[in-house]
């Protein structure tokens, strides 16, 4: 697998090696031993799926500790833009977002760590949304932040007035407005 950083450190882009031939085509989809020498050292506990259409958007989503998520994302059909945003106080790249184009053509997974918010829009007709996540679901641990803060500058790629949120995604804070935050000295991993 090639890992491709980006501009946050730890935030990485995952391109498995692919054999193709006339019957199709074969991956390695995950390798504990290939992601903790190459990643870092991570226990998969939960694996979950979405299908969503056009303009749906997922997010901005995190948990808090102690039940803190990474996530392992990818897509098996269509196309999303996937979207982790930093929100550890203190980190030079606070408040930074990395997006990057995940389809089930180009088969790429994002590796969202510990002290990041994440969400993704669907961009084609219908999506298939993978990811495996480091500690389970705990729904009083949740916490979000507003997808269209100004202050962000994502592009989601969908006009405004077609996205389609959860009426939970309608109403989240802005992140000057969050009243709790990751610390970015804190390593998450420990709790």
């Amino acid at each position: 697998m090639n890992v491709i950083q980006t501009e946050i450190p730890g935030v990485v882009i995952i391109e498995p090696r692919i054999f193709k031939d006339t019957r199709g085509y074969f991956f390695e989809s995950f390798s504990q031993r290939d992601f903790e020498s190459l990643v870092r050292t991570v226990r998969f506990v939960q694996d979950n799926e979405s299908m969503s259409s056009y303009g749906v958007l997922r997010g901005l989503h995190f948990q808090k500790p102690p039940y803190t998520q990474s996530k392992l994302v990818r897509v098996i059909q269509g196309t999303v833009l996937d979207v982790a945003v930093d929100i550890r106080i203190g980190s030079p790249t606070f408040g930074k977002h990395v997006a990057v184009e995940l389809s089930g053509e180009n088969h790429r997974q994002f590796f969202i760590p510990r002290g990041f918010a994440h969400g993704f829009s669907v961009l084609s007709e219908e999506a298939v949304f993978q990811y495996k996540c480091d500690n389970f679901y705990a729904p009083q641990s949740e916490g979000a932040l507003a997808w269209d803060d100004p202050d962000l500058g994502i592009d989601w790629r969908i006009p405004a007035d077609r996205v389609i949120l959860s009426e939970k995604d309608r109403s989240h804070p802005r992140l000057k407005d969050m009243d709790w935050l990751f610390d970015y000295g804190t390593d998450y991993y420990e709790e």
